[in-house]
C-alpha cells in the first residue's frame, strides 16, 4: 500500500466506485482506503480550508525541488502522475493568466481546482492589470494553494507580446512591486516571482539587483524564481529562449551573495537529480526542473525523496502507478463536455518509460489506440503489452549522471558585489 502525507493517496483520487479485476497487463490488487485524516476538498470556500491547511502545511518538506510552470504541460493530468511518483517535490500549475480567472469565475473548478494530494502546490498567474490581479487572488484564494508566484519570465510572444507581461515585465520592476503587494493583499499564503536574469540589452547583473531590490524592498516578496538566462524578444521562439542565450549561474549564486535575506531557487539547464544536488551543494536554496522532470518523470521525480529529501527509497513500481493514474484518468473524462479526453489524460504518461524496451512500440500503439480507446483501462490494456514485465514491475534504478561542474566553476565568475552604498545612492 503506498501511502502519502498520512492517508493512501489512492482513496483521495477516486470518490467513486469502479473496480479493475482481471484486466490483462495491469495487475487486480488495487486498494481502496480510507483517509486517516480529514481531507481538503478546494473547490469549499477557505474559512473551511483555513484549520486543515495549517495543518498539512506543517507536514510540508521545504521546497528544495520544485517541478516548474509550463504552459499546457503542467496541468491537472501531470500533477496527479508527478505526485504518485513523488510525495515530497513542490508542483506548480501551469500559468493562468488574471483575466482567465476573472472572467470564468462561473467555470472556476475548471481552471483551479484541484486532488488534495497535490500539495504542496503553487498557483502561478500572469497579468498587467492590478484590479484584475487583485479579483484574480481573491478567486483563487478559497482552493487553499499554499503559494502564488507570479509570472516574470515567460517569453511567448502571446504573454511577453500582445499580453504585455511575463518577462517583459522584467523592465518595470515598479509595477512587479505594486503588483505583488496586490496579490499579497488578496491571500494569506506567501507570494513569489518567476523571472530572466535579463531581458534583451538589459542584462547586466546590476540590472538584475535592479529589479530584485525594487521588489523584494516595495512588496512582501521574499522568493524568487531564477530562470539562469536572459530572454530575447525578438527573433527567439520560447524554446529557442530555453537554449540560445547562454546559462549564467554566477549571477544566481551572486545573488545568494548580495540579498542574503531573500530565498532564491535556481531554474534553467538542470536535467538531472545529480544536477539538482550539485547546485544545493554550491548553496543552492531551492533547485526547480522543467521539461525535464515531464519528459522522463520515472528517472527525474523518482529519486527525488530518496536522493533530496533523505526518505527512505520507494518500492513502487511503473505498474502500481499505472494502477492508480487509471482510475484517476477514467473518473474525470468529459468531465466539462468533451474535455478532458483520453488523449489528454494520457499525454502525462508518455515519458513514463523514456529510454526503455518496447517505448517506441507501446508510444506507436497508444497513437493508434486514441482512435478508438473511450477509457483509460481499455488503453492501457490494449497497449502495455509492449511493455516487458521487468521494466513494468521494476522500482526505480540507479539515478542517472548529470554534468556537476557547472555550480562548482560558476562561483569563479561572480560578478562585483552590489554593494549597500550603491544602493543607497540608486534608490535615495
Amino acid at each position: 500500500m503506498v501511502k502519502y502525507s498520512g492517508h493512501t493517496l489512492i482513496s483521495s483520487l477516486t470518490p467513486f466506485c469502479c473496480v479493475l479485476k482481471n484486466h490483462g497487463r495491469l495487475s487486480s490488487s488495487l486498494f481502496y482506503g480510507s483517509s486517516t485524516k480529514s481531507r481538503v476538498y478546494h473547490y469549499c470556500k477557505r474559512s473551511h480550508l483555513h484549520t486543515e491547511t495549517i495543518m498539512v502545511s506543517l507536514r510540508y518538506h521545504p521546497s528544495w525541488f520544485s517541478v516548474a510552470p509550463m504552459m499546457d504541460w503542467t496541468d491537472n493530468h501531470f500533477r496527479t502522475l508527478a505526485r504518485l511518483i513523488s510525495k515530497h517535490a513542490w508542483l506548480y500549475t501551469e500559468m493562468i493568466a488574471a483575466e482567465t480567472i476573472v472572467f470564468q469565475k462561473g467555470d472556476l473548478n475548471r481552471f483551479l481546482a484541484y486532488g488534495p494530494e497535490q500539495h504542496p502546490i503553487v498557483l502561478q498567474i500572469g497579468g498587467s492589470n492590478l484590479d484584475n490581479l487583485a479579483k484574480a487572488t481573491q478567486l483563487a484564494d478559497p482552493y487553499g494553494y499554499d503559494e502564488i508566484n507570479f509570472n516574470c519570465g515567460c517569453p511567448s510572444p502571446r504573454v511577453a507580446g500582445h499580453g504585455c507581461f511575463g518577462v517583459r515585465l522584467m523592465l518595470d520592476p515598479k509595477f512587479v512591486a505594486e503588483a505583488m503587494s496586490v496579490i499579497a493583499a488578496n491571500t494569506d499564503v506567501p507570494v513569489s516571482v518567476k523571472c530572466r536574469i535579463g531581458v534583451d540589452d538589459h542584462d547586466s547583473y546590476y540590472e538584475l539587483c535592479d529589479f530584485i531590490y525594487k521588489v523584494s524592498s516595495q512588496s512582501p516578496t521574499r522568493h524568487f524564481i531564477i530562470h539562469s538566462r536572459k530572454a530575447l524578444l525578438n527573433g527567439l521562439t520560447p524554446a529557442e529562449n530555453r537554449k540560445i542565450p547562454p546559462l549564467k549561474y554566477e549571477y544566481y549564486y551572486a545573488l545568494l551573495r548580495d540579498f542574503p535575506d531573500l530565498q532564491f531557487t535556481i531554474n534553467g539547464g538542470i536535467q538531472t537529480i545529480d544536477e539538482v544536488n550539485a547546485a544545493r551543494t554550491e548553496g543552492a536554496h531551492g533547485v526547480m526542473l522543467g521539461r525535464a522532470a515531464y519528459s522522463n518523470p520515472w528517472q527525474t521525480l523518482g529519486h527525488v525523496d530518496s536522493l533530496v529529501y533523505g526518505a527512505p527509497r520507494s518500492d513502487l513500481t511503473r505498474r502500481q502507478v499505472l494502477e492508480q493514474y487509471q482510475i484517476y484518468g477514467d473518473s474525470v473524462l468529459g468531465k466539462y463536455g468533451q474535455k478532458p479526453s483520453v488523449r489528454d489524460v494520457v499525454k502525462p504518461l508518455l515519458g513514463l518509460f523514456h529510454s526503455e524496451p518496447g517505448n517506441a512500440l507501446w508510444k506507436r500503439n497508444v497513437d493508434s489506440a486514441f482512435q478508438h480507446c473511450t477509457t483509460i483501462k481499455s488503453l492501457l490494456e490494449e497497449t502495455l503489452v509492449a511493455i516487458p514485465d521487468f521494466v513494468l514491475d521494476s522500482p526505480v534504478g540507479v539515478a542517472p549522471s548529470g554534468c556537476t561542474e557547472a555550480f562548482a566553476n560558476s562561483k569563479s565568475l561572480l560578478p562585483p558585489p552590489y554593494i549597500t552604498t550603491e544602493k543607497e545612492i540608486m534608490y535615495a
